[in-house]
């Protein structure tokens, strides 16, 4: 595996000057040997002049977060960082590479969830180049490979966790998006280490039942938010019955035997747990008896 080797590169400015003072230099040789009809002088200043002017194609810029990756002939020689104008050797080639972070957003991939639950599911990757020398050698596109091993991880991690919790159940890919995040991210990074790549970031942005049992799903929902809500609501009336009826008999403000407390609770409990304004029915034949 080719690791990075960070290189220091000439300063570009330093070398501008040096070779546009030996530019002028072998000129001047040059010149001076046609005045004097030196053969010899006119071979050795045009060939000094040819050696220049090929150290002119050795400058090169590197852009603030941007790595030149350097080679000789096919061979790794390293990466230059450090930004501004620089100068190397003009037989190498020199490929920029971007450590910018970047960030791309997946398609809507159609999954099964562990249940076997038809969803729709994307994510959004934040990520940056760390090693050059792998991002470049070690695979053939490297931006191409964050792409398909991205989705490839996010469709396992589909596999893995239901959509929502059930009985039993632990992490879900709807009620635990902090801790399905640090998963998914960790398997990207899994995936992308042998590309040099680092993934600062990885995200749900798009989670959906398909659409084909969407309606379904959606009705099994609101009956559990029902029931959820009718449990709470029972739960709370039969406290409050049981506060009325303790409340009674500590302040003796009635005595009620035990059919009278039975239908006292079956009215309280009509009252609290209808889902409409209760309107109350006297009795007025039982008043004036």
């Amino acid at each position: 595996m080719i690791r990075e080797i960070e290189r220091k590169a000439t300063s570009g400015y330093l070398m501008l000057v040096v070779l546009f003072i030996a530019e002028m230099a072998m000129i001047y040789w040059f010149v001076q040997s046609v005045q004097v009809l030196s053969n010899t002088g006119i071979i050795s200043s045009a060939i000094a002049m040819t050696l220049v002017f090929i150290l002119w194609f050795g400058f090169f810029m590197v852009h603030p977060n941007q790595a030149r990756v350097l080679q000789l002939f096919g061979a790794y020689a390293g990466t230059v960082r450090e930004p501004g104008l620089r100068w190397a050797n003009p037989f190498y080639t020199k490929k920029a590479v971007s450590t910018r972070v970047r960030n791309f957003e997946s398609g809507k991939l159609k999954v099964n969830d562990s249940h076997g639950s038809p969803i729709e599911i994307a994510a959004v990757v934040v990520w940056r180049v760390v090693d050059t020398a792998e991002a470049i050698f070690e695979v053939d596109d490297y931006e191409e490979f964050v792409t398909i091993q991205s989705e490839s991880a996010l469709r396992n991690l589909s596999t893995t966790y239901p959509y929502e919790p059930h009985e039993g159940d632990g992490l879900a890919l709807r009620s635990n998006p902090a801790e399905i995040a640090q998963a998914l991210r960790e398997e990207i990074q899994d995936r992308l280490e042998e590309a040099g790549v680092n993934v600062i970031e990885a995200r749900i942005s798009h989670l959906a039942y398909a659409q084909e049992i969407a309606n379904a799903m959606l009705r099994r929902q609101q009956a559990s938010a029902i029931i959820a809500a009718r449990t709470q609501i029972v739960a709370g009336a039969v406290g409050m019955v049981r506060m009325a009826l303790e409340q009674l008999d500590a302040e003796n403000i009635v005595e009620l035997d035990e059919e009278r407390k039975a239908a006292m609770v079956g009215n309280l409990l009509t009252v609290l747990c209808s889902e409409e304004s209760v309107r109350p029915v006297l009795n007025s034949g039982s008043l004036y008896s």
